[in-house]
């Protein structure tokens, strides 16, 4: 088994090589404002040779597919799609699927290491579920790449249960973030209970049967109690987050982060103007739809006009979205074992990949 990843592991990395890509350099103090691009040209050799990233362009990275089948159909896709997104099944054919291969790879590489320590320790102990995080802003489309890796990956023989949670029931209450005085920093770091997602994290880990993970409404704009997903043992855990790839704690003291427990993370990434455009095009979306419901904590969004609505949904984003991008989210971008660079139409332009 551990010859036969070995040999698969070595394909993946002669394709890679076999296939021209430009890699820069990726340190935070490079990066464009919004996006990956704006390196200081020209790209020397020394730059070559530092940079933690590979870069591939959409065709060099698709090719990375192999012979992997596509399983998904449109039926399939339009259930996985997010609000006012796209997505295509070529999309997914030239991005998604040659990530779930490498993905597939590195969970067989990481279940064979634990069948070597097991044996060797004689001890029967239970796998360990291979955890993928996935960060990036608001409305950039953390939830329908999470949907579409979690439909894929669960495909593959080996680590057919692959299950997938979102940091949103991890918030604090409504009621505590009033009592705080941190209500229009819902998002920000702050307002998650970290302890409670630190020690959801700690036993899934751990291998611990039936661990619950609270859940939250985006209608009722709040955590859902008494309401809990329950992950149990999965083969892969996909933990979709704002800011799961922060590395500073809430509070002094605090040395261990969320990432801490990820095998594999990923950034969706985009530049900062087209994001908001993504998100103005959204709330007026929800204000068509969910904002309808009477039930909705932004009911009263429903009767604006165009202009209200626009004006609205601009000041959320430069007050509180946007802010949380530029302050929290962005600068975890370089953290992440892959970056996902978006174009205008949600479609992935560019691929990096960190080497190993």
């Amino acid at each position: 088994m551990l010859t036969g990843w070995r040999t698969a592991a070595a394909t993946v990395v002669v394709q890679i090589r076999q296939h021209e890509h430009r890699t820069r350099t990726l340190p935070n103090q490079t990066f464009r404002h919004g996006r990956i691009g704006g390196y200081p040209p020209p790209v020397t050799d020394l730059s070559l040779q530092l940079s933690p990233y590979l870069e591939f362009e959409r065709s060099a990275w698709a090719a990375l597919r192999a012979d992997t089948p596509l399983t998904l159909t449109e039926q399939d896709l339009e259930k996985l799609r997010g609000l006012n997104e796209d997505l295509s099944l070529t999309e997914v054919e030239q991005i998604y699927l040659p990530l779930s291969r490498l993905l597939s790879l590195y969970v067989e590489a990481t279940q064979t290491l634990h069948r070597a320590t097991s044996t060797f320790l004689s001890d029967g102990t239970p796998k360990v579920p291979y955890i993928i995080g996935l960060a990036g802003s608001v409305a950039v489309g953390k939830s329908t790449t999470a949907r579409v890796l979690q439909s894929l990956l669960q495909r593959w023989e080996g680590h057919p249960k692959v299950e997938l949670v979102t940091t949103d029931g991890f918030l604090y209450p409504n009621a505590v973030l009033e009592a705080r005085g941190i209500m229009e920093r819902k998002g920000f770091p702050e307002s998650y209970d970290l302890r409670l997602l630190l020690a959801f994290l700690s036993d899934v880990k751990a291998g611990r049967r039936s661990v619950q993970a609270p859940t939250y409404s985006h209608l009722v704009y709040d955590v859902m109690p008494g309401v809990f997903v329950e992950v149990d043992q999965p083969d892969i855990l996909i933990v979709e987050g704002l800011n799961v790839l922060q590395s500073s704690g809430s509070s002094p003291g605090e040395y261990v982060f969320v990432s801490d427990y990820f095998d594999f993370s990923i950034y969706l990434d985009a530049e900062e103007e087209l994001i908001e455009s993504w998100f103005l095009a959204r709330f007026f979306k929800l204000r068509e739809t969910a904002f309808k419901d009477p039930t909705s904590h932004f009911h009263h969004f429903a009767s604006l006009t165009d202009d209200e609505a626009r004006r609205v949904a601009s000041d959320v984003w430069r007050n509180i979205n946007g802010k949380n991008l530029r302050e929290n989210i962005l600068p975890t971008r370089g953290r992440a074992n892959l970056i996902l660079e978006k174009t205008a139409d949600h479609a992935i332009e560019r691929v990096h990949l960190r080497k190993l």
